[in-house]
């Protein structure tokens, strides 16, 4: 299949971890940058191709190692775990994904059952429904988002990437002038969001994560979050300067790709093939000559230190049970995912609906 190189776990998988990490952050913050919003945004639609169905087809061998890897990884099939407390009383786990799209916001009936059965609602952050959080963050920590030195976007591109960065953001329709002040990382998430899914955020339409919290609120359960807007921004702000700018690099290589990957997450996701996210990542974005360690200091800052934070924030509520907790499916899988910290700190876990 054109455009598919062979998996490599040292590729640039930034891009797809931003996606996926900082979603439900990133769709606050849409509002406040709405240069973002493409002029065809209004009118929109959504047009990618599901690239591993496709691969599969035409890589079955690859496809398959893909499958292989999925696999192997702890807990990475299905969105939606049941655990119990020491009394027995239930609570749920669940996985979801940042994204305003109708079929993402669809919960499958045992999903829809949990959430009604539960007293408390969790998300990652209830600042994304509180826009006063969200500019105060802006405003007294405005280094986590913004270059408030001399420094510039352009001055740390590298010369050989510079001209790429500015085509890729004008053929999105934002000069770079405009951002010349803005975090890479920011600019990063905001370009890897599909026309489609800018135009449903500019007509105030809802993620999942925000959608479950407006329920949540209608219904008369009490909402909880597990970690600040502030948080968040800081944990991404400790990455290497490098590291986001290599992000922002290969998020505009992939140019009308973008469509492509997204609309296969979405694939993944509504299959609970969380063990697939990794690896089709590192499958099918763009190589880099850097080494591994980008990749293991992403997913120790983003990842597996936001679990072991989540996991402390959402204990108490499991032990009182009657809690649905809802985090991105990334949180999920693997021997530091929180399927995983739930088991290891002595709660039973199961999961609820089909596993192959």
């Amino acid at each position: 299949m054109q455009g598919i190189e062979p998996h490599s776990r040292v590729q640039t998988v930034f891009v797809g971890l931003l996606a996926i990490a900082n979603w439900l952050l990133i769709a606050a913050l849409a509002a406040a940058f709405v240069l973002f919003a493409r002029p065809s945004a209004a009118a929109a639609e959504c047009g990618g191709k599901d690239m591993f169905a496709a691969m599969e087809r035409e890589n079955p061998s690859l496809a398959a190692s893909l499958r292989a890897e999925a696999a192997a990884t702890p807990n990475g099939k299905g969105l939606l775990w049941r655990i119990e407390n020491a009394e027995g009383e239930p609570s749920w786990l669940f996985g979801t994904m940042h994204m305003t799209d109708p079929r993402v916001l669809a919960l499958t009936g045992e999903a829809q059952a949990a959430f009604d059965a539960a007293t408390t609602v969790v998300i990652e952050t209830t600042d994304i429904l509180d826009q006063s959080k969200m500019t105060a963050v802006m405003a007294n920590r405005p280094e986590l988002m913004m270059f408030t030195g001399p420094e510039t976007l352009s001055s740390l591109i590298p010369e050989g990437d510079r001209a790429l960065v500015a085509k890729g953001l004008s053929d999105r329709g934002v000069p770079l002038a405009t951002v010349e002040k803005m975090k890479p990382w920011i600019i990063a998430a905001l370009v890897a969001l599909p026309a489609c899914e800018l135009s449903r955020k500019a007509q105030q339409a809802l993620v999942l994560d925000a959608k479950l919290a407006a329920d949540a609120q209608a219904t008369g359960k009490s909402l909880e979050g597990l970690e600040t807007a502030e948080s968040q921004l800081e944990a991404m702000a400790s990455l290497p300067m490098e590291l986001h700018i290599e992000g922002l690099v290969e998020t505009l290589k992939l140019g009308d790709r973008i469509d492509d990957v997204m609309e296969t997450m979405i694939q993944l996701y509504l299959a609970g093939e969380t063990g697939l996210f990794w690896p089709f990542f590192g499958a099918v974005l763009p190589g880099s000559d850097g080494e591994a360690g980008g990749y293991a200091e992403f997913q120790e800052v983003m990842v597996s230190t936001r679990n072991r934070g989540m996991f402390e924030g959402a204990r108490p509520l499991i032990e009182a049970g009657g809690a649905f907790v809802a985090v991105g499916a990334l949180h999920l899988p693997g021997e530091d995912g929180l399927v995983a910290l739930f088991r290891e700190g002595g709660f039973k876990v199961e999961p609820v609906g089909p596993q192959n």
